[in-house]
């Protein structure tokens, strides 16, 4: 088996800028290909600031930073993906862009053996693998933001994705980047937001129904059971049209009502209220 040292990401937002400072960081020479020459610029900039609050933090030493920065090149033209032996789709949770992105990137890769993985946090990776003429190199990679300090990674494989496929991921995944790998069905949430999405769900509807404040919701789950955040502050990080996404998907597989996104949920997120990215959500930044 191949070492994996040449990846590829497509898409420059918070998660495709996580996951190309952990190649980074392990040595690995990185090519992310974004939107817009404006969104690699940000994707840039994002990256620095990571990689400036190591240093001084310490954890990182100023050498490391420049050696890691070397390393990762910036493009807005997927057919400069076509050497990379890792692919990793980190775009919008929706289904046809991703499709598009996955039938583009088995035309151009060059690689047979190149592993095409999504970190798609709901969507069925079969409908992903069919966008290609080879869904047995396309995998799910779940990875939990912000990626560099979420040391957990959902692997997700299809009916069509092949065990050497799983078995250069999960590799590549624990020995190579250092993360903590569980296996998961390709169904709806996987493991963890299918765990994770009716709680934030009803914790939006429990403001939304005025049974308590966001402030107060979030302060009995971090002081009544002992997490790290709050519910409505989680739904803030990631984004609020994130989460809704995630729910709809889910709905659309499972019709669970506890999955579809509150009325007050779509209704901030017409308003712009996407949490930390835009300045405001449940709370103001």
């Amino acid at each position: 088996m191949t070492a994996i040292d040449r990846v590829g990401v497509v898409g420059a937002g918070q998660m495709g800028v996580g996951f190309a400072e952990i190649c980074a960081r392990a040595g690995l020479d990185v090519l992310v290909a974004a939107s817009r020459p404006e969104s690699a610029d940000r994707g840039r900039r994002q990256l620095e600031r990571s990689l400036d609050r190591l240093v001084n933090k310490e954890k990182l030493s100023a050498s490391d930073r420049s050696a890691a920065l070397g390393l990762v090149t910036w493009s807005t033209d997927l057919k400069d993906l076509a050497d990379r032996q890792f692919v990793l789709e980190a775009v919008v949770e929706r289904l046809a862009p991703k499709q598009e992105i996955f039938a583009t990137l088995d035309e151009i890769i060059t690689d047979p053996a190149a592993v095409l993985a999504s970190t798609t946090s709901s969507l069925p990776i079969m409908k992903l693998g069919r966008a290609t003429e080879n869904p047995s190199r396309v995998i799910g990679v779940h990875f939990f933001n912000p990626v560099p300090v979420m040391p957990l990674v959902e692997v997700i494989s299809s009916l069509a994705t092949d065990t050497g496929t799983i078995t250069r991921t999960t590799s590549f995944l624990t020995k190579t980047l250092g993360k903590q790998v569980i296996a998961a069905k390709d169904q709806a949430g996987f493991v963890v937001n299918a765990l994770l999405l009716p709680y934030l769900m009803a914790a939006v509807r429990m403001v939304e129904s005025e049974t308590a404040s966001a402030e107060d919701v979030d302060r009995g789950m971090t002081l009544g059971c002992g997490h790290p955040m709050g519910p409505l502050a989680l739904i803030d990080l990631v984004g609020l049209d994130t989460v809704a996404a995630v729910g709809e998907s889910m709905y659309a597989e499972t019709k669970e009502p506890l999955h579809a996104p509150p009325a007050l949920l779509l209704r901030m997120i017409d308003g712009g209220y996407l949490g930390r990215k835009s300045g405001r959500g449940f709370y103001s930044y």
